[in-house]
């Protein structure tokens, strides 16, 4: 784990609650805190009509009120700041290779409408190997730590190996002294469906069976972080549907992104898609083989 947060920093809205949120867990690991901005020069100015300079003066500007609202609530944080010209996909994720996590600003729609991710947080979230978080304004003013009672959510899979998703999730539980609430979704094989009558004891019985995987994955992580209250909800349906319903009320989505590599790019799969789009919870997006 690399030594410091690394937030996103642009003057609107979403980025200053982001980085109060990044500023927060920065105290909770007790790491400095990285503010960037990226001013995408001569392509798309910041805003049209404005010179260089000018360009570079908000920018400045943007990133020293951030730092100086952050000191006022973290007298005692470190806090650095990178103005960097480059398109801001990839100097973010040029910037979050060297650090622990990257915190990103987004639009939130409010209750299960969840967020508005734009392009260039989904393109960041899909070039970086890094952990990234994304948070609405929702989120921030109460930083990491969500209302008394809230978990951490972690969606896993069975069929993958989930071990760098799992220990973020207990990681981040640990750190806030929280419980940590497992989700996995299961779905019948294609064949069943072309099944007439099918034994609904069959149905118990794969469900039994999609437990005890669950337990068992769970198990080496509950003894590693014996702290942590662990609980585990397995249900047959949709990963999506049911993380979106479990992020009411979370401190954290915790959610999985396997590593793709592909002549078209990376991408991210169904699951945590439907979670960046419509969790009610800031929602960390963990990068797997």
């Amino acid at each position: 784990m690399e030594d410091h947060v690394t937030v996103g920093v642009d003057g609107s809205p979403e980025s200053r609650a982001a980085a109060r949120w990044a500023a927060r867990e920065a105290v909770l690991r007790q790491v400095p805190l990285r503010l960037v901005h990226a001013v995408d020069w001569p392509l798309d100015p910041v805003f049209p009509g404005l010179g260089r300079q000018d360009v570079d003066r908000w920018a400045d500007r943007a990133l020293t009120e951030a730092a100086q609202e952050l000191h006022r609530r973290h007298p005692h944080l470190e806090i650095t700041t990178r103005c960097l010209a480059a398109r801001p996909p990839a100097a973010l994720a040029a910037e979050a290779a060297g650090a622990g996590l990257l915190v990103l600003g987004s639009r939130g729609l409010g209750g299960l409408a969840g967020f508005l991710v734009g392009s260039v947080a989904m393109s960041t979230v899909a070039a970086t190997d890094t952990p990234v978080v994304l948070v609405r304004i929702a989120d921030a003013p109460d930083g990491p730590h969500a209302a008394s009672g809230a978990q951490v959510v972690v969606g896993i899979d069975i069929h993958e190996s989930c071990d760098p998703v799992l220990a973020f999730a207990f990681e981040e539980a640990e750190r806030r002294a929280c419980g940590l609430r497992a989700v996995h979704a299961w779905k019948l094989p294609p064949a069943y469906t072309y099944v007439p009558f099918f034994d609904p004891d069959n149905e118990r019985d794969i469900g039994g069976s999609v437990t005890h995987m669950v337990d068992d994955m769970l198990l080496p992580w509950r003894r590693k972080f014996p702290r942590v209250q662990v609980s585990r909800g397995v249900f047959m349906g949709s990963a999506g549907d049911r993380l979106v319903l479990a992020s009411q009320g979370a401190a954290l989505v915790v959610v999985g992104r396997r590593l793709r590599r592909s002549p078209l790019g990376a991408h991210l799969g169904t699951v945590a898609h439907a979670v960046l789009h419509h969790a009610a919870a800031p929602v960390a997006v963990v990068a797997h083989e």
